[in-house]
């Protein structure tokens, strides 16, 4: 399917909520799971995450939930998970806006101060973050910090999965910046995070660099001591 095509896949409203939802998802789900997290029929749901798979935005594995093997241990099942291909559209959503107003702000008072760029580009990426932190609290004050973390997360395009006391981080927003220059947009990310985490006032979550496949480099696990 076309890369146009893929992208109109999404324009159906049932097929939008089941590929957020696959997607938003720590592990691969079911036919089952994504029909009751989005209250539709058995049969809906399978008809569009099938058409998510024919448009290449869902793969498919097949595994036993059972654990079970040999004679009696039953068919296994069909689970979904978002594909490798990149929809430059949106999905995954890519932020390389902010990244090349970070690095250039950053150049450009390293040029005037003499100061070290890395040091000022982690400087401005965790003000940032503390400000996107500060706003989104003001914004929802009614919303616990815990779901204040998660709901900006998610506005930010990290597509945040909640994993016990963890929340790893299903995008990454800088990918193909991260892939040439690890060490410097890693960093970057990390700093952001932190001080999204602080404006937020979420101080039981720490953000560590863990590169994992298929995953942003930075995950947000328990703070010591807490």
């Amino acid at each position: 399917m076309t890369h146009l095509s893929a992208v109109a896949a999404l324009d159906e409203p049932t097929r939008r909520r089941l590929y957020d939802f696959v997607v938003s998802q720590p592990e691969p789900v079911s036919r089952d799971e994504a029909a009751a997290a989005e209250e539709l029929p058995r049969t809906t749901a399978a008809f569009h995450l099938d058409r998510l798979v024919e448009a290449g935005l869902l793969s498919v594995v097949h595994e036993r939930r059972s654990g079970r093997t040999g004679p009696g241990a039953g068919r296994p099942a069909k689970l979904y998970h978002r594909s490798d291909r990149q929809i430059t559209v949106s999905l995954p959503e890519r932020r390389y806006d902010l990244a090349g107003q970070l690095l250039a702000a950053a150049l450009s008072e390293a040029e005037n101060s003499g100061e070290s760029p890395r040091a000022i580009l982690d400087r401005r990426a965790r003000t940032l973050g503390t400000d996107i932190g500060l706003a989104a609290r003001s914004l929802h004050p009614e919303v616990s910090t815990e779901d204040s973390v998660v709901r900006t997360l998610a506005e930010q395009g990290f597509e945040p999965r909640v994993s016990g006391d963890h929340i790893l981080l299903g995008n990454c927003p800088f990918h193909d910046l991260a892939r040439q220059q690890p060490e410097l947009v890693c960093g970057m990310n990390l700093c952001l995070l932190d001080g999204l985490l602080n404006g937020l006032g979420m101080r039981g979550l720490s953000p560590r660099l863990n590169p994992t496949r298929n995953h942003c480099c930075v995950r947000l696990e328990p703070t010591d001591g807490s």
